[in-house]
């Protein structure tokens, strides 16, 4: 039976894949340098830097031990990391303040993804199972940066189009999470990881 999983692991999904990932990236990048030229906020540079980092990781994955074959999760996958590229600049926000917390979220992400290295990913999978850093604390320390840092560029950036993109990253972010774990608890050395960080994305409450 046809794989997906063996689709996006071609050479050429890899190469297609790799150029729509570089013209989203580009067209992100140039709106925020503008921005940080414009308005001289610097919070658009560190988001950028943030998922600038998650798709260079994503080029420089390394290969899991099993994948998921279902092509919802790829969908969610995909859709889920890179929609923050998304987001675009507004002129102004519900919530100027609000800037802080999606600075915290990209420094929470940066330290996350540097954290997992190759062996970041974007479908449920087994790699080597990362617990130092933020993974001490809670279990999927790069969602909670994604909750924070897209409820913070949705309110300090507000237009329609990023609420809509901040609504998507969250709802995407829920059902990677769940699905993942349905993953990774089939690893003796994950349900262990389990047991000693009870929580999934905020200390003494989820």
């Amino acid at each position: 039976m046809f794989q997906v999983s063996s689709l996006f692991r071609s050479r050429l999904a890899n190469f297609i894949g790799g150029l729509a990932l570089a013209a989203l990236w580009g067209l992100f990048a140039l709106s925020h340098i503008d921005s940080w030229r414009v308005f001289d906020d610097w919070t658009y540079l560190i988001f950028c830097a943030a998922e600038t980092l998650a798709a260079f990781l994503f080029l420089m994955r390394s290969n899991p031990v099993a994948v998921s074959s279902n092509p919802w999760d790829w969908l969610a996958g995909v859709v889920g990391t890179f929609s923050p590229l998304l987001f675009e600049p507004a002129e102004w926000g519900l919530l100027s303040e609000a800037r802080h917390l999606m600075v915290l979220g990209c420094v929470m992400q940066i330290a996350g993804l540097l954290s997992l290295n190759r062996s970041f990913g974007l479908v449920p999978a087994r790699r080597i199972i990362k617990t130092a850093g933020l993974y001490r604390i809670v279990r999927h320390p790069l969602y909670s940066s994604y909750l924070l840092g897209g409820i913070g560029y949705a309110l300090s950036n507000s237009s329609w189009r990023n609420l809509a993109v901040a609504c998507a990253v969250i709802l995407l972010m829920l059902l990677r999470l769940v699905r993942e774990e349905r993953v990774l608890r089939q690893d003796a050395a994950y349900r262990t990881y389990m047991e000693q960080v009870p929580y999934r994305l905020i200390p003494l409450v989820y």
